[in-house]
């Protein structure tokens, strides 16, 4: 188990103490699955913050409101909107405790301005996978999971999502409009029951800014359904900053799907990569 990192640790004792006494039992009770009993508040954040096995998921939690998120980051001077949606007030919570960003002198601006920008966009290929996932595997019925927000609210109307698949058959789907992108990955976790398991590390993720204005982020990973390894996916975003805000949203999706059946022996026992070079990412949409 991962846990908190002492930021988060202590991020999330702040937030905590905007919950009422109710829920933040019941979210000690569900954290430590009933096994440890608490008799005060303080008890209570103990546990919660002990045996927590990562603040996106104590976030997550249906207890730990949106308003309480909202106020906290409002306490600590973190700027958001006060329309934003839970999903994305967690986010900028987990990026306000990974710490602050590298300020850089105006002598330097020139010099490094590629590199911060690999960086900040490595950065968000890792928090939107670590926003994505969760999401998109907790709608899944076998894991009794809190449903997150899935919608089509996550991606803009004239969203495309591109699906092929070769398993026991093989074949191939185009889906365009929010709708129809946010309801058919929605029925591989509801209706097929799969869940998925990135690789987020440097050969399992790739995220490059593309010239016409996307930010393409590419990962792979594992697909499973209950305990059973299937194969492996290849999943490719591009990504859009909205106007107004911070979040970015879902433009384009290409899923790729091979069944473990169709791997090589090499293949099954290497973790999933992304093959395509950076370069080859920035042109994917164009």
């Amino acid at each position: 188990m991962a846990g908190l990192s002492p930021r988060e640790k202590e991020g999330c004792r702040r937030l905590l103490a905007q919950l009422d006494t109710e829920d933040l039992f019941s979210v000690a009770e569900t954290v430590t699955n009933r096994l440890i009993h608490v008799f005060n508040r303080e008890e209570a954040v103990d546990a919660i913050t002990v045996y927590s096995k990562s603040a996106d998921e104590l976030l997550r939690r249906r207890k730990v409101h949106r308003s309480a998120i909202f106020k906290y980051l409002a306490a600590e001077n973190v700027t958001v909107l006060p329309t934003s949606e839970k999903s994305q007030l967690i986010l900028c919570a987990l990026d306000y405790w990974r710490g602050p960003s590298v300020q850089q002198t105006s002598e330097k601006v020139e010099k490094e301005e590629c590199e911060p920008q690999t960086l900040d966009c490595q950065m968000l290929g890792e928090q939107f996978c670590s926003w994505f996932y969760p999401m998109l595997n907790s709608q899944n019925p076998s894991l009794g999971q809190d449903k997150g927000d899935w919608g089509p609210q996550h991606f803009w109307e004239n969203a495309e999502l591109k699906l092929a698949y070769r398993t026991a058959e093989q074949a191939s789907e185009e889906h365009n409009g929010s709708q129809m992108a946010s309801l058919r990955l929605l029925a591989l976790t509801r209706e097929e029951r799969l869940i998925f398991n990135p690789n987020i590390d440097s050969r399992g993720l790739k995220c490059v800014p593309s010239p016409h204005g996307l930010v393409v982020v590419a990962v792979a990973g594992t697909i499973h359904r209950d305990n059973v390894w299937l194969g492996i996916f290849e999943q490719i975003f591009g990504l859009i900053r909205c106007p107004v805000g911070k979040n970015w949203k879902i433009k384009n999706v290409n899923l790729r799907i091979l069944g473990q059946n169709t791997l090589t022996s090499e293949e099954s026992r290497q973790l999933p990569a992304i093959t395509l070079q950076s370069s080859e990412l920035e042109l994917y949409y164009g």
